[in-house]
Order: structure tokens, then sequence, then C-alpha cells
């Protein structure tokens, strides 16, 4: 995986510990594929399987989301249904499919850096935070993106 997309996952994963869940996984793998981030909402208890897309600006993908097609789709369904036989545990809450859509900028000389994530509480779509030579923007969270 390329650095820009973990700095992708890892602002996703803090804005979803910031609206109140659990990281339970990152980038879990199987046969079927992989599933970026696994979170649970501490309030209802439901299970977000969420795909994470890293743009750059002007892209040609709609900030990624073309690329969670429909074969991507079953991919990730798959790669769920196996998590959770896995974790009996959580097999019978609610799930949901989530898109976590982020963008950046790269710099060539490095530029102010915003303290590590773990020490940012707050954070909202559409604000820029910079890690390392990159500036990176939530551009869109989509809850239940496809069933």
């Amino acid at each position: 995986m390329n650095e820009i997309a973990v700095f992708g996952e890892q602002l996703i994963a803090r804005w979803l510990e910031l609206q109140n869940y659990e990281l339970l996984e990152q980038n879990w793998r199987c046969r079927w594929g992989e599933i970026d981030l696994i979170a649970q909402d501490r309030a209802t208890k439901a299970i977000a399987f969420t795909e994470v897309k890293t743009r750059s600006l002007f892209n040609w993908d709609a900030d990624g989301l073309l690329a969670v097609d429909t074969a991507k789709q079953h991919k990730l369904i798959q790669t769920a249904s196996l998590f959770l036989a896995q974790n009996p545990h959580l097999a019978e809450l609610p799930c949901r499919f989530d898109v976590g859509l982020v963008s950046y900028s790269h710099y060539k000389s490095p530029r102010y850096n915003n303290p590590p994530l773990s020490q940012i509480h707050h954070l909202k779509i559409d604000q820029p935070i910079m890690i390392d030579r990159y500036q990176l923007t939530i551009k869109d969270y989509l809850e239940a993106a496809f069933d």
C-alpha cells in the first residue's frame, strides 16, 4: 500500500473515532479481499465496514467513488461475511458498508504539520489536514453507500 493511501485511512479512522466509533480492525484481510476499516458505533453498536479511497485533486473517478463498483462491492460483502463468521459475537449486530473519500495535494517542500492525528480533537468534512508533505481533506463520508 502506498504512503498516501495509508494517510487517507488514518485520517478516516481518526474521524470515525471522533464520531464515537471504536476501531475494531484496520486492513483486515482474507482470501476474498481486504476491508480498510471496521468500526463499531459506540451508541448504536452498528458495525461499519468502510472502504477508503484517497485521490489527488482533479481526479477522473469522482474522488474514488467510481472505483467502488459492483465487483468491488461484491468482494467487500464476501470479506465482511467471513469477518462476521470469524467474529460471531458481532454477527447479530446491524451492519452497513460505508465509503470514505479523501483528496490530497502534494507539496515538494515540507510545510506546517498539524499535531499527530491522535491529538486532533475536532475534524470536519472539508477541513484540510497536513500530514508529512500532503494536505489531506475528507471530501465525503457516505454511510450505507451500498447494500
